[in-house]
């Protein structure tokens, strides 16, 4: 296999800097633990399925067109 490839020499040069690293990787952690509390918990406690508590199963696509019709009526009155 070929040593001296982009793929390698990239692989390489990250597999080194995480291994020498000390404080980066408590950063990391810290990092990877806001990702989740952004993109996991804030989901599930501040934004809601709204589209399956108000439409019906299978007619989403037609209760998303009703609303932006409706709302762009209510903006030309």
């Amino acid at each position: 296999m070929k040593k001296d490839g982009f793929w390698h020499r990239a692989f390489d040069l990250y597999y080194d800097g995480f291994r020498s690293m000390t404080l980066g990787k408590v950063l990391w952690a810290v990092i990877l633990i806001k990702l989740f509390i952004i993109f996991v918990v804030l989901k599930l406690f501040f934004f809601p399925n709204f589209l399956k508590e108000n439409a019906e199963e299978g007619r989403e696509s037609e209760y998303v067109a009703e609303e932006l019709i409706n709302r762009v009526e209510e903006l030309k009155d």
